[in-house]
């Protein structure tokens, strides 16, 4: 007979004697794997976690844009300046507002700079074949979609002929198209918002946007908005940076504005201060990552100059608040990892401890087989597989724990969860590897036991 087939044979004994050992012993075997068990159900479940708040903030990356500073304006904020002498409030100074001319000079004078989105936004309803409900209009440029991962589902993009002369052309939302378009192409058709009648000239692919989301960047909910391009928005609907007449009565009246008059101080707060700004948000993306915070300082310092000291805005990236927000996740789904992991080293000490118990019960079954010509390989190779057994029964056991504990938090606690192969497979690995390392120590203490007095042991 050959030595692989001597091996083969050898080694299925072994095995087939392991396996009746635990099947004889079955709630022993459960309550030696339970460590296992939990252990391996905790890796699953947090890095189920882990992965899910991974995805989410990515997602998030995606919807705000890479590499991005967003400029917005304040309107309700209030800056004073007091005489040191005399305690009197001295007059704010005037800003003009965030203007098309901050965009442009943020252009031309900050380099580093890739694309620059500015965005009005409009409250306002819309009208199609009798149905009317709320819907916002926002005025933007090509580099809005570019910006923030938009891509067209059907129809084409602003013209620089449209985007120039202010026409009145938009590109609306999946869910425009479901609600007002839901039996015919959207294309070329035409849709009221406000007062103004647009052409529909494209529809924007579905994006989704999770309530998260929307409520940790102050997003809004895409699909259900209208884009129009910005010169069309300040010709045909609103333009804030025009001084009208009625501006000049009021500004001489009250204190509203962008002027701040100096009266009484009670009347002044009862007052809500009129929003001045042209645009309502500016997105200006950089070359490179480490280029955000000089830049977003440069830009801090420019802005100031231009508004005359009145800081009427305020600079964010969100970009490095998500990364910060993923390493907080990260070193904390860091120590849960840790947790599940010590939970499988008191698995894998648990089953060792009870092997240990199992060669003292089992001391005249080991001299009998060393008696009848079995080897010291052999009695290694059957506790090993025992112990294997056990660890991998309770790995798998653990990986349908672990499944169902991560749809259970996925859904009661509204944490995103994803369950990935490589997840299941290293735990199933872990579990392997911990019940062959624990079983090494037993396996050998049984091997190393005397025939004879085996045979002898009551």
């Amino acid at each position: 007979m050959k030595f692989k087939d001597i091996f083969s044979a050898r080694f299925t004994s072994n095995f087939q004697i392991a396996f009746e050992a635990v099947l004889s012993n079955k709630l022993r075997s459960f309550l030696t794997a339970l460590g296992i068990i939990f252990g391996v159900a905790a890796v699953i479940a947090m890095l189920a976690i882990g992965n899910g708040a991974q995805q989410e903030i990515l997602e998030q990356i995606r919807l705000v844009g890479v590499n991005n500073i967003v400029v917005t304006p304040i309107v309700e904020q209030t800056e004073e300046q007091i005489s040191e002498e005399t305690g009197a409030k001295e007059k704010e100074k005037f800003s003009p507002g965030l203007t098309l001319r901050d965009v442009e000079g943020l252009a031309n004078v900050i380099p580093g700079i890739s694309r620059v989105s500015p965005e009005i936004l409009l409250e306002t309803y819309l009208i199609k074949n009798g149905t009317r409900r709320s819907a916002k209009l926002v005025g933007v440029t090509p580099d809005y979609f570019t910006i923030t991962n938009f891509t067209l589902a059907e129809g084409e993009m602003f013209s620089e002929y449209q985007l120039t002369r202010g026409e009145p052309v938009c590109i609306i939302g999946n869910s425009i198209k479901v609600k007002f378009f839901p039996t015919e192409n959207p294309i070329s058709k035409s849709i009221k918002m406000g007062g103004v009648w647009l052409k529909v000239i494209g529809v924007l692919e579905e994006r989704f946007v999770s309530e998260t989301s929307i409520s940790k960047l102050g997003i809004r909910d895409y699909n259900l908005d209208v884009y129009t391009p910005i010169q069309t928005v300040l010709v045909r609907y609103r333009n804030r940076d025009l001084v009208t007449e009625a501006m000049i009565r009021e500004t001489n009246n009250s204190s509203g504005g962008r002027f701040i008059v100096i009266g009484d101080e009670s009347e002044e707060e009862s007052k809500p201060r009129e929003n001045y700004h042209q645009i309502d948000r500016l997105v200006i993306q950089v070359d490179e990552t480490e280029l955000l915070t000089p830049t977003a300082e440069i830009m801090s310092r420019y802005l100031e100059r231009r508004h005359y000291n009145v800081v009427d805005y305020e600079i964010t990236i969100p970009e490095l608040l998500l990364k910060q927000q993923q390493r907080t996740k990260s070193i904390f789904n860091f120590v849960l990892g840790a947790i599940a992991g010590i939970s499988l080293l008191v698995g894998g000490i648990g089953i060792m401890n009870i092997m240990l118990a199992s060669v003292m019960e089992r001391i005249k079954e080991i001299g009998l087989r060393l008696a009848i010509g079995a080897r010291k390989e052999d009695i290694i190779t059957q506790f090993l597989n025992e112990a294997v057994m056990i660890s991998v029964s309770g790995g798998l056991i653990g990986i349908i724990l672990g499944m169902i504990m991560a749809v259970i938090v996925s859904n009661v606690a509204d944490i995103p969860t994803i369950i990935s192969p490589f997840s299941i497979l290293l735990s199933f690995g872990v579990a392997a590897t911990v019940g062959l390392i624990f079983g090494i120590t037993p396996a050998k203490r049984a091997a190393d036991q005397d025939p004879i007095t085996s045979l002898r042991h009551e």
